[in-house]
């Protein structure tokens, strides 16, 4: 009854806001999950056939700029209105996300996906201040509990529509996040505007405050240290959406996965296989958002005796190990094992990272500490992207790979093009080396490597952890944290 009566406690605006979370949710990760497949794709599957470095660049910048613009949105959320700022969201979203199946140039994909990130940028404050005025002291850590698990039920919806929508049309995976996006927006007859303090400053006073805010955050050098180190977990955490569909989709055969849920199970084999014969990617990384949903209470009660710091620290160590065995065979079947080891360690340490900020902020300063909580979240997508790019394409991309193959056994082959694509230049590739296209991956994942990128995202996961540990040991003093 206790726990009823706590259910009871949160008022309508509450749930309404939940459910336009997941809604959103559902809208975003329905299109960011394959997202990275689809800038890179080969042409002839309706994808864009971009580099892995344009990817990189892409959805490094526009994601970095997404997670920085809520430092600001905010603020002018207080002045505008809630329901008016989620009004200009929703309408920008739902154009933009149905825009992004309609351009094909990477200019035009960087513009149009840059607009949809301003949309969730003015979303995403507006919800969690939403969630924050309509719970209290009594009932706020079930309350954002709850809103935890909202977002991951949204995020795994999308997911699974999208890997579904995919398979016949590229193009229906952007009109479903258009068309959910549309549900919110009816939604919003019935959301209720929080009350707040209405602020009387013009706009540009407004923003050159958030400037001056930021910059007296900035001014403690132990908490600016702190936001610095957690650069490197959210680097480390964002390859599950930047670089493993990639990766999967270039290296593992999923029809083994297949194949294998079949003898358990036939009738889940077909709802969750392709048309293929195996798994689609984003259906695979979705099993870390289902792990979430299954085990973040369980996790979060034992985690909860701890120092915050304390379970970050052991939680970035888990998620480095769980990243470290992605793929340390070809085998995709150990991927249920890794990141259900990765998944352990990001419901341990991510959740601690937003109450860490808030026990060590100075009496009256927590929503401003708290806001700079995005920061470490946006460098973390910059740095993510380079990585995902750059540095994937020199240690695994199959396509870069294939070229230093072709150039050193001095076979010559069509440059890729709009007319030659990924795939006609694998199969040429494959046909001049003497091997099937499943050889030909064979031979460059036991010349090359591919799966020592595993090996360079974990390091930066062990390095973030070890520099909190020196951190907590030389730099703070409160034994609290």
């Amino acid at each position: 009854m206790k726990f009823v009566n706590l259910i009871k406690s949160f008022p309508r605006t509450y749930w309404m806001a939940n459910t336009m979370e997941l809604f959103e949710r559902w809208a975003y990760y329905g299109m960011f999950a394959v997202l990275a497949l689809y800038l890179t794709g080969s042409k002839e599957t309706g994808a864009l056939g971009f580099t892995q470095i344009q990817k990189g660049h892409l959805m490094g910048t526009v994601t970095f700029i997404l997670y920085f613009l809520p430092i600001i949105t905010g603020a002018i959320a207080d002045k505008f209105g809630y329901k008016k700022v989620l009004l200009i969201a929703y309408i920008i979203l739902s154009s933009g996300y149905y825009l992004m199946g309609q351009v094909e140039s990477y200019s035009m994909v960087f513009v149009v996906f840059l607009f949809v990130a301003i949309g969730a940028a003015l979303f995403k404050p507006v919800i969690s201040a939403t969630i924050a005025r309509n719970t209290n002291n009594t009932n706020s850590s079930v309350g954002f509990g709850i809103f935890y698990m909202i977002v991951n039920i949204g995020a795994f919806i999308g997911q699974v529509f999208a890997s579904k929508l995919r398979e016949n049309n590229w193009n229906y995976v952007f009109v479903m996040s258009s068309g959910i996006i549309l549900i919110n927006l009816f939604l919003l007859i019935f959301y209720k505007e929080p009350k707040r303090e209405k602020n009387t400053d013009s706009y540009f006073n407004l923003i050159l405050n958030v400037f001056k805010n930021i910059a007296t955050v900035l001014k403690d050098l132990k908490f600016v240290l702190f936001l610095l180190i957690i650069v490197g977990f959210w680097t480390m955490y964002w390859q599950l959406f930047f670089t493993l569909p990639t990766f999967i989709e270039q290296w593992i055969d999923t029809s083994i996965i297949y194949n294998n849920l079949a003898s358990l199970s036939p009738t889940l084999a077909s709802k969750i296989g392709n048309a293929d014969g195996g798994i689609s990617p984003e259906m695979l990384i979705n099993i870390d958002t289902l792990y979430i949903i299954m085990f973040q209470i369980l996790v979060s009660t034992v985690v909860m005796k701890l120092k915050p710091l304390n379970a970050m620290i052991t939680g970035i160590f888990v998620c480095s190990l769980g990243l470290a065995l992605w793929f340390v065979t070809q085998n995709g079947m150990y991927l249920f094992l890794s990141l259900m080891i990765f998944s352990f360690g990001e419901m341990a340490s991510s959740p601690k990272i937003s109450e860490y900020i808030g026990r060590i902020a100075p009496e009256g300063k927590t929503a401003l500490y708290m806001g700079t909580s995005f920061l470490p979240l946006a460098g973390g997508n910059f740095f993510a992207g380079i990585l995902s790019g750059d540095v994937y394409t020199k240690i695994s991309d199959k396509i870069y790979l294939l070229k230093l193959e072709v150039a050193k056994r001095g076979i010559e082959i069509p440059e890729i093009s709009d007319q030659f694509t990924q795939t006609d230049y694998i199969n040429m590739a494959a046909n001049k080396m003497g091997m099937n296209t499943h050889q030909l991956t064979h031979f460059l994942w036991n010349t090359y490597n591919p799966s020592h990128i595993w090996m360079v995202f974990s390091a930066i996961g062990v390095f973030t952890g070890l520099m909190l540990i020196l951190y907590d040991k030389f730099l703070l003093k409160s034994k609290n944290n």
